[in-house]
């Protein structure tokens, strides 16, 4: 296949200008990926000024890097959106700034995209980077299913890996959201958007490195926006209600989450729906110990930190 036939690619790098040693490590593994088509890095500056500099990365007539200041409002959901408007590539892709894009990730992803002319999405595998050690996550199957992603949060599914056509950002699947709480799980929400029209494409592949930063969640400790996301996932989302399983999980979380917070009316209404739901959601009976004080909360969060959770 020769070059003119590969989709134009861009990749949305969006950052706050404090990591600029990870950030030109994102940006040369995107530029370095060996895919014969065109590739255009979009870095999106959130509240800070843009670095110009960033531009002389860009090598050869099928390299490019641009730097832009979003015009939308704070947060990752919203200077996604900006650079998906601000480019006119077939495909676009997301990067985080202390991130990369591992040889062969999106060669791989386009054909497997063009495997399946329906499809609009597609992820591939990831390996987290710790101190010391590594960890890989891959999807076993080759595609991802709208019933996986409410059994699951199919965290397989990283937004580094994402590859999206633009067409279908504007059209049927519709940008990220910017009304979810705190941007709180905006990357599950997309997946779950997706799938509603096509199921999400996997690459079997491990396309994609992810820094670790110790086993917790930027969101840690946020619990009130963690249980105002997850209630309105609920609600943008009614066919949870037809997944019993997928339901429980998410009342679950957010049970937790009201009663991490001393709200302890709220969080036994949402134990008891989510045991209703299914028996087998054990945050269920956590909250219930949590309310009957048979746990405490700090036991509760320090056995969330050991399995590297949020909720």
């Amino acid at each position: 296949m020769s070059d003119h036939n590969w989709p134009s690619v861009a990749a949305v790098i969006c950052s706050r200008g404090d990591r600029a040693v990870f950030l030109r490590e994102a940006i040369e593994s995107i530029v370095a990926q060996d895919y014969p088509g065109r590739i255009t890095v979009m870095v999106v500056f959130d509240r800070a000024e843009p670095d110009e500099s960033l531009t002389e990365l860009g090598a050869g007539p099928t390299r490019e890097v641009r730097v832009m200041l979003s015009d939308r409002r704070p947060g990752l959901p919203a200077s996604r959106n900006a650079g998906i408007l601000a480019t006119d590539s077939e495909l676009v892709g997301f990067c985080d700034d202390d991130d990369a894009w591992l040889p062969g990730k999106l060669t791989g992803q386009v054909t497997a995209l063009r495997a399946r002319p329906r499809a609009l999405f597609a992820s591939c595998g990831a390996v987290t980077m710790y101190d010391g050690w590594s960890a890989e996550c891959m999807w076993p199957k080759p595609q991802i299913a709208h019933a996986d992603l409410l059994m699951s949060r199919v965290k397989e599914a990283n937004a580094d890996s994402f590859l999206v056509y633009r067409g279908a950002l504007l059209g049927p699947i519709g940008l990220f959201s910017e009304e979810i709480p705190g941007g709180f799980a905006e990357d599950y929400e997309m997946l779950l958007r997706a799938a509603r029209h096509s199921p999400i494409v996997y690459a079997h592949q491990v396309g994609v490195r992810v820094r670790g930063h110790g086993r917790t969640s930027h969101f840690t400790g946020d619990w009130e926006t963690i249980a105002e996301a997850n209630e309105w996932l609920l609600s943008t989302y009614p066919e949870f209600r037809a997944e019993r399983r997928g339901f429980a999980r998410v009342a679950g979380q957010i049970s937790l989450a009201w009663g991490m917070l001393g709200r302890r009316g709220a969080a036994l209404r949402w134990a008891w729906r989510a045991f209703l739901a299914s028996p087998l959601e054990i945050r269920s009976y956590v909250v219930t110990a949590l309310a009957m004080r048979a746990v405490s909360r700090s036991w509760v969060q320090r056995r969330l930190n050991a399995a590297g959770a949020t909720s």
